[in-house]
């Protein structure tokens, strides 16, 4: 185990940082800049699915990214609550058929793909600095509007208002789930989004960066930190401005923006994001808010109860005996 921290200093732990002074205004002055619906296209797919319509959504992003997204809905005469699904560094969206449990519940379900990861998705951004490795660092020395991240926050928060804007779905009851980065950007979107009605987290990333250097975590993906320390700034030079940079993209300073009940999930044993760093989000939800803890899981496939546990929370099933 990677951390050090006890469960009980983790329960009262809030961060290394505290928010900056201009951080609301900040992503106020960043969501005042872009389109509240942008340039997009629904296009139906022919998949043969006798109870869900399945769609590919382009639109425009932010420092010209073009955005994909997967889209299935139930086919009903009846408005559709959504669920938005977020995915892990790196990867992509998962298969169409993936959603289908989703759909059986009544729900829609749209798929981003982040930009400049493995889906469709297209990051156009231009960047100084190494890029050898590493979105989570990228822009973190020419200030918070420059961040890589700044983009994919935006991003989640203009496909919530496009798919917000169809006249098939259900407004009031928009709800957000992924894990490390999705559980991330689900967080994000309930913070810079209000129509997000509903949010669970697992074990989500991209917080308390200080924590993160003095914990050492050297793990995919906190080591593009260290890689730039070591071969860019191996005497910590820039690290005071290098951190205040990245607080604007650190999920636990968007916590009290966040309203709308949660469901949150850790494992004791995760040595990705360690869990001191996700107790630093949660410790900071002034919503309704519950946590799953997990004594022996690390940052891998929840099992047994966990996935039902989520289940039941979006849907308002029973499906987890107690």
């Amino acid at each position: 185990m990677i951390d050090n921290m006890s469960l009980k200093d983790m329960q009262a732990y809030h961060g290394r940082h505290e928010v900056p002074g201009d951080f609301d205004d900040f992503w106020q002055s960043e969501l005042d800049k872009v389109s509240e619906l942008p340039q997009y296209k629904l296009t139906e797919q022919s998949f043969n699915l006798p109870f869900a319509k399945c769609y590919e959504l382009w639109f425009d992003g932010t420092n010209n990214g073009k955005v994909f997204a997967k889209c299935i809905f139930p086919k009903t005469d009846d408005k559709v609550p959504v669920l938005f699904y977020f995915h892990g560094y790196q990867g992509q969206s998962p298969d169409w058929t993936e959603s289908l449990k989703f759909v059986a519940a009544g729900y829609g379900v749209v798929y981003l793909d982040v930009r400049g990861q493995a889906g469709r998705s297209i990051d156009h951004g231009q960047f100084d600095g190494m890029t050898v490795k590493g979105q989570v660092i990228r822009g973190a020395l020419e200030g918070p509007h420059k961040l890589f991240y700044k983009d994919v926050y935006l991003d989640v928060y203009q496909l919530i208002n496009i798919i917000a804007a169809q006249d098939f779905v259900d407004e009031s009851n928009l709800v957000s789930y992924g894990a490390s980065q999705g559980g991330a950007l689900a967080l994000v979107a309930a913070a810079l989004n209000p129509k997000i009605t509903k949010t669970a987290s697992i074990y989500p990333f991209l917080s308390d960066f200080k924590r993160i250097l003095e914990l050492g975590d050297n793990s995919e993906p906190y080591n593009e930190l260290f890689r730039y320390f070591k071969f860019s700034d191996p005497f910590h030079e820039t690290e005071a401005d290098f951190l205040s940079n990245l607080s604007y993209i650190d999920i636990k300073n968007l916590a009290h923006r966040i309203t709308c009940p949660v469901a949150f999930v850790v494992g004791l044993e995760d040595e990705i994001c360690p869990p001191s760093t996700q107790f630093a989000i949660y410790n900071r939800l002034t919503c309704e808010k519950e946590m799953k803890i997990l004594p022996e899981y690390g940052h891998d496939a929840m099992h047994v109860k966990v996935n039902d546990y989520i289940y039941d929370f979006i849907f308002g099933s029973s499906i987890v005996r107690k």
